[in-house]
């Protein structure tokens, strides 16, 4: 006899447990006795995530100087996003197929091992291999992180785990700048890399027991879920790994020979993205598309927007690095706010409206940045607009990741959370692509991603990165009026 559909009953039994669990109390929360240790395990898998990626920017600058690969520099940032995109797609699929425990174990491992990897790098060449292991790991993590999620807990959970999952990334946002720069300037950048896998160990000692427990196995004790993988899927996932590396690549000169593996990337995106999102994502069809869509449309943009922020500030403003950078603290805990917000049950008949609200607050606080270009308006302006979007993405975002696993069916829930994933991820290099050109045609300069520089940046150049971005996130605001599913 086949354990209970986990929609059910909140769980999922598995070949490994005694047997299925009883449905949870109904005023159990993330915390009670059931999933007090799952929860604490896996929020602290993401806060430590959450570190890593605020506090290697402050790291990268001087590692790449001290291994003399200044020039290969943005190579650690794509070589980590491209594997990281074929590590979704690999997770949604042995998820699905056999779990989450696996790919998230071995996602955690190849995390560390990535981390390890750059830490002891004595060449440039190593330190991106090491962030290419690392990538990897990350895709794995995060979509096998989406699928205990929508196995382990009920419905009318999630909400609170996704809003927890948010609030992870408060602190480290925060502190975790100004805590790299104290470890790298005193211990050196190594340690940045070297002292995390160490942390590692007590989320994975809480978690796993835990997700073995309440989420291991294929749907249905196996009934469901075919044993090998979809081989279509997985070359798609090589395709659109190296055709976003090839537009990364691109990017990085932009000559008229640079359209050669520009070409060949495009080439390479389109039939993967299509093969890899739902049916109807790029006409945001009712349901499961839209949602796919939305969140691609919210990320994109807004990270877009923001990566210019600080620059316009410094080149702009006059404002230094550390003060510019502060304009965006603020919105960490505005983020975790919204997403408490659309976790409240009371509030759940509303959650398409709250995501409408929260594109046109996005859209609001893109379009309100370049007033700062005006000199008579406080610089401040930005950092109260900023506040406001991220409270419009704490809405979003997690929503989203609600609605992604309400609309899965189980079995696919792997699949889809690698989809939206997808939609995330590569949004933000293509708007990021599409907004960086725009700025170098009008006078922007020469953007480092070492440090918030620029060169001879005219002010027309921010207009023509935020306006376009909240036009994007304004269409947005439509695409919410899709997500829910045709009756």
């Amino acid at each position: 006899m086949t354990a209970p559909n986990p929609r059910d009953t909140g769980v999922a039994g598995t070949a490994d447990a005694p047997g299925p669990l009883p449905a949870p109390a109904p005023d159990a929360t993330v915390l009670s006795r059931p999933y007090r240790a799952l929860s604490i395990g896996i929020v602290s898998v993401v806060l430590l995530v959450a570190f890593e990626a605020t506090a290697v920017g402050t790291a990268m600058p001087v590692a790449a100087r001290e291994l003399d690969g200044v020039s290969l520099y943005a190579f650690a940032f794509s070589g980590y996003f491209t594997t990281s995109l074929f590590g979704m797609v690999l997770s949604g699929q042995w998820s699905d197929r056999h779990g989450p425990l696996a790919p998230l174990t071995w996602g955690i491992a190849s995390f560390a091992a990535g981390l390890l990897l750059a830490g002891t790098a004595g060449a440039m060449w190593l330190f991106i291999l090491g962030r290419a292991v690392q990538g990897l790991g990350g895709g794995l993590v995060i979509v096998a992180l989406y699928v205990v999620v929508g196995r382990a807990y009920p419905e009318r959970l999630r909400p609170a785990i996704m809003a927890a999952f948010a609030a992870s990334w408060v602190v480290p946002s925060i502190v975790g700048p100004l805590a790299s720069g104290t470890v790298t300037e005193h211990l050196g950048w190594r340690w940045v890399f070297l002292g995390i896998p160490v942390l590692v160990v007590f989320p994975l000692a809480l978690a796993l027991p835990r997700i073995r427990r309440l989420a291991s196995g294929p749907v249905g004790g196996g009934a469901h879920a075919p044993a090998s993988f979809d081989r279509r899927r997985i070359r798609l996932a090589l395709a659109i790994s190296f055709g976003a590396g090839l537009l990364q690549y691109a990017a990085q000169d932009l000559s008229w020979i640079s359209l050669l593996p520009g070409a060949a990337g495009v080439a390479l995106l389109v039939p993967a993205v299509l093969g890899l999102l739902p049916r109807g994502t790029y006409r945001a069809a009712r349901g499961l598309p839209s949602v796919v869509l939305l969140r691609g449309v919210a990320a994109g943009s807004f990270i877009a927007a923001e990566s210019f922020v600080p620059l316009m500030l410094v080149t702009q403003r006059g404002l230094s690095p550390t003060l510019a950078g502060f304009s965006l603290a603020a919105g960490g805990a505005t983020w975790a706010l919204g997403s408490w917000v659309q976790s409240r049950p009371r509030l759940e008949p509303y959650r398409e409206r709250l995501m409408t609200l929260g594109m046109v607050l996005v859209a609001g606080a893109i379009a309100a940045a370049p007033s700062v270009l005006i000199h008579a308006v406080p610089a401040w302006t930005v950092a109260v607009a900023w506040a406001f979007g991220c409270l419009g993405m704490g809405l979003v975002i997690s929503s989203t990741s609600v609605l992604l696993l309400r609309l899965s069916a189980p079995e696919e829930a792997g699949t889809n959370s690698a989809a939206l994933q997808i939609s995330d991820g590569l949004s933000n290099v293509l708007l990021l692509a599409v907004g960086g050109a725009a700025f170098a045609a009008l006078g922007g300069g020469t953007v480092s991603h070492a440090a918030t520089e620029a060169t001879g940046s005219h002010p027309a150049a921010f207009a023509a990165v935020f306006l376009p971005m909240a036009a994007v996130a304004l269409a947005g605001a439509w695409v919410t009026t899709r997500v829910r599913a045709a009756s």
